[in-house]
């Protein structure tokens, strides 16, 4: 098995609209250059904030529904709206959560709508309109520059059913494949495998989180030593069809 590393990206600083985030990414990286082969991870906050992403609380009215839900479980009404705003179904409230499905199709709490390492509460970030598009923007433009491909993950931080706890998952992907299939192949004792399809994209995506951190203001990171199946992967590939999903 080849080493794996996860390299922290330092030095971006804080990302404000209208940014470019290959510009950034590069600035950062002098010292530690971008190698090929290497894997991108960036957090999807920071593509967000340079995308305008960005909503003032001051400037969301909580309707009715919102406000009850909040004073139950003393939240604060304006994300909860936000969240709502943002969702296309809400699928489960309880314990003073909701779980929405958002138009992208993730499933996940308040529509991803997130206030943290933002501006200390006073506004929340959305999520990217079209991850994937925006992942592919900055895959394109890091390969002109550097003139050797470097696939982009976007992440974002998901909690999972019948599991405690957050975990990265890849929410826009450019430059690879969002699987490694093993189906078909013979594991080490000849047994053929029928279902061994990994999510390579989220398993990255969790690596870069595991290093990078959540208070460390280090939003992107270099995974190096990964043999990534170059295609045009999606993120949204990694989405269950209704058809297949036996939880809908």
């Amino acid at each position: 098995m080849p080493e794996l590393r996860a390299i922290p990206v330092e030095g971006i600083g804080e990302v404000r609209p209208g940014d470019d985030i290959a510009t950034l990414v590069l600035t950062a990286t002098k010292r530690r250059k971008l190698e090929g082969g290497d894997v991108l991870v960036i957090t999807h906050k920071i593509v967000s904030k340079a995308e305008g992403l960005i909503v003032p609380l001051e400037s969301v009215r909580p309707t009715r529904n919102a406000q009850l839900w909040a004073e139950k479980f003393k939240l604060d009404p304006r994300i909860t709206q936000t969240a709502l705003d943002e969702s296309h179904r809400v699928v489960k409230r309880g314990h003073g959560v909701t779980i929405t499905e958002t138009p992208h199709g993730f499933v996940c709490a308040n529509s991803g709508v997130d206030a943290s390492n933002v501006d200390g509460g006073h506004s929340v970030v959305l999520l990217p309109r079209e991850p994937d598009r925006s992942a592919q923007n900055i895959y394109r433009a890091l390969k002109n520059r550097l003139g050797f491909p470097v696939p982009v993950i976007i992440s974002d931080s998901f909690g999972r059913a019948w599991r405690e706890g957050l975990t990265e998952v890849a929410i826009g992907l450019a430059g690879m494949k969002a699987f490694r299939d093993s189906r078909g192949a013979p594991d080490p004792y000849g047994y053929k495998l029928k279902v061994t399809l990994e999510a390579v994209a989220d398993e990255l995506a969790s690596m870069a989180g595991l290093a990078c951190g959540k208070l460390t203001r280090i939003p992107a990171c270099i995974i190096r030593g990964y043999a990534y199946q170059p295609g045009r992967g999606r993120a949204r590939d990694l989405i269950r069809p209704a058809d297949r999903d036996m939880f809908r």
